[in-house]
């Protein structure tokens, strides 16, 4: 994230964008009047429109506004965040990073063990090359985009921009050096460098270095008390573990893990992650129960005492950082609301409708939202919202609050239910859409679970060929028809659109149309149960293998009954959203292993290298699914009342933080 302080310089001075040869308006000039883009006044009255339409886009994408605002530049601004210029650049960096996989050693085998796996294929020399240079332009032209947008001043205080310049310009004179070698280079420099692609472009993994780097004066104090301890009981094992027969406890104790003093501070080590508890310490507690003292205590003081304090200290790091970042998002919103304010109050004061500061007028704001790229719901909510003003003008106050919607959540409502005019219908419709017929559901399920269990139980001695599962095949068609008969009573009751918004009716009948399609075929092929039901394999897999999977299908589909139970769907949902919060953090430990993955080609013959090199490339891909994110905070639940908007209880609290920042403390544009 860029830093706050620079969006308190002028928004459209002269200086902004680097001086761009009188493309900003000049300092202290209100909203875009003094721009000399076009001889009329209607040209004027689109730049402002433009300006006020690119600083709502920043307030709600939470971007900064210190950017040029010239007509050219603006049109370039909102192509580059297009949905499809982003989406161009997303995939260039999949592909930049996808090139382990099929680069020299390629990892594109079936096997990681060199005792069974076939040659990979080897590209060609060029191939990969010529991929890699046309991601590394497109690298090129984001720079270049970049840098022009926020002008030649703001590049050489913005160290990741100066960064990405300098590892495209290794990267592109490494790639020459490949090829002048004809593809033979030892050492290929650039591999290094790509998962830096990967950072740059995401704001939450910069958050979370930037909150690593000013963690670390305070876990320094705690790793060196750490070390200290370690050292410690590392001498003092190697003078207490001693001993000369080599059948007495002492001995096997110091052959064993306390040999010499790597040896003893790898053992310790390990033993602070208990990962050796209690191994480590049975030779000597074999021989006296009082050796175990010294393990206790270590691991009291090492595991639950230190680490948890270092556990601390980070968590109370990133609170803090984060509540500061989430400030920080909530008054770029501010600014850019409050810039768009002033370019439509220039507007209003040139039409001669009101004294600049009164207000702006209710349609001009309709007609910039219509260019705005939001949310359907909230744009409709806002629109209605404006609707209401009429013609009157729009001090600076009520266009703030206009701009409240987006920190709200909306409540989708359920669509109506179909109309029957039979009173059974009316009756069938009220049984089987009420709660206790999903609780009906949950215990079939759970019976067929059981039944698995049982037959699991019975038949875990007996071989797959000589099982009898006429019992088990009765038992799934009669559960499978029951699911079958649950989907189509739900659809009757709550109609196809109904059905179709809760998750978890979704989620029930594609696994039940699975299951039909899978007994289906397990029908046809091998025909009905019957006692003795051991049939011959017939076409691609057995009749056991699809009892597999079938049992495997309703053993997932019995996640079904997580909705039901409050307390287990809360517990679902916090970890979800700690799954989608250590998004960033994982991110980071992908690309620090990927920076060590491809530095060189490797020991080719090593059987553990292979093994180990297939996940390696794994996670470097698998890190951009982890880490692109859009937009700084998400979580929550919303109102509880249907078809509303309320903000989260979260929510309210972060914004209380930055309510003093009342919106007559802000400078006039020209001081922002």
């Amino acid at each position: 994230m860029a830093d706050p302080g620079a969006e308190s310089e002028p928004l459209l001075s002269g200086a902004r964008g680097g001086g761009g040869g009188g493309r900003d308006c000049p300092a202290g000039s209100p909203g875009c009047r003094g721009v000399p883009v076009g001889p009329g006044a209607e040209a004027r009255r689109a730049l402002c429109f433009d300006q006020a339409v690119v600083f709502i886009e920043d307030a709600i994408q939470y971007r900064s506004i210190h950017h040029r605002v010239d007509s050219s530049s603006l049109r370039l601004y909102r192509w580059y965040y297009s949905d499809a210029c982003q989406w161009i650049l997303s995939l260039t960096i999949f592909l930049i990073l996808f090139l382990a996989f099929i680069e020299t050693p390629s990892s594109l085998t079936r096997t990681a063990d060199v005792r069974y796996r076939s040659a990979p294929w080897q590209p060609p020399c060029g191939l990969t090359e010529s991929i890699e240079l046309l991601c590394l332009l497109v690298f090129v032209a984001d720079v270049s985009v970049k840098s022009y947008l926020v002008g030649w001043a703001e590049f050489w205080k913005n160290l990741w921009l100066q960064a990405y310049l300098l590892v495209l310009v290794v990267s592109l004179l490494d790639w020459t050096v490949s090829l002048s070698l004809v593809c033979q280079e030892p050492l290929r420099v650039r591999r290094l460098l790509r998962p830096f692609f990967l950072m740059q472009n995401s704001s939450m993994m910069k958050k979370t270095l930037k909150c690593l780097r000013r963690s670390l004066p305070e876990m320094a104090s705690v790793l060196l008390l750490l070390a200290l301890h370690l050292c410690l009981f590392t001498m003092f094992g190697m003078l207490l573990f001693t001993g000369e027969k080599k059948d007495d406890g002492q001995a096997q104790e110091r052959l064993t893990y306390f040999r010499n003093l790597p040896e003893a501070l790898t053992s310790l080590l390990v033993l602070l992650t208990t990962a050796n508890n209690p191994d480590v310490m049975i030779p000597a507690y074999s021989k006296h129960r009082a050796y175990a003292i010294f393990f206790v205590v270590f691991t009291l003081i090492g595991s639950l005492f230190l680490m948890n304090l270092l556990t601390a200290i980070i968590y109370n790091q990133f609170r803090g950082y984060l509540m500061k970042s989430l400030q920080t998002s909530l008054l770029r919103r501010r600014l850019g609301t409050w810039a768009a304010y002033q370019v439509l109050c220039s507007l209003s004061a040139e039409g001669g409708a009101a004294a600049q500061g009164v207000g702006v007028k209710a349609q001009d704001v309709l007609q910039v939202l219509h260019k705005v790229q939001l949310a359907g719901s909230h744009k409709q909510a806002i629109v209605e919202k404006l609707r209401s003003y009429g013609g009157d003008m729009m001090s600076a106050d009520e266009f703030q609050k206009l701009f409240h919607e987006f920190d709200k959540r909306v409540i989708k409502q359920h669509p109506p239910r179909p109309e029957y005019r039979s009173p059974f219908l009316r009756s069938a419709q009220f049984l089987f859409s009420h709660r206790y017929f999903d609780y009906l559901g949950n215990l079939v399920a759970l019976g067929n679970l059981v039944s698995i269990c049982v037959f699991l139980v019975r038949d875990a001695d007996v071989l797959p060929g000589d099982r009898d599962d006429f019992v088990l095949g009765i038992l799934n068609c009669i559960f499978i028809l029951y699911y079958l008969l649950e989907m189509l009573l739900k659809l009757f009751a709550l109609g196809l659109r109904g059905y179709l918004v809760f998750l978890s009716n979704v989620f029930d009948g594609l696994l039940t149309i699975v299951l039909l399609v899978l007994e289906i075929s397990t029908l046809a092929v091998y025909r009905f149960p019957h006692p003795g039901w051991k049939p011959e394999m017939l076409g691609l897999l057995s009749l056991w293998d699809m009892t597999r999977l079938v049992n495997m299908l309703i053993v997932f589909r019995f996640l079904r009954i997580i909705p039901s139970m409050k307390l287990m769907a809360v517990v679902a949902s916090t970890i979800l959203d700690l799954i989608k919060n250590m998004r960033a953090f994982g991110g980071i430990l992908v690309v620090s292993r990927a920076g060590r993955a491809g530095r060189w080609g490797g020991a080719r013959g090593q059987p553990d290298w292979w093994v180990g090199e297939l996940h390696r490339r794994l996670r470097m891909v698998w890190g951009w699914l982890l880490c692109r994110k859009e937009g700084p905070c998400e979580g929550g639940s919303g109102s509880s009342r249907p078809g509303s908007t309320g903000p989260t209880r979260s929510e309210r609290a972060l914004s209380s933080q930055v309510q003093g920042l009342s919106w007559s403390d802000h400078a006039p544009l020209g001081h922002l």
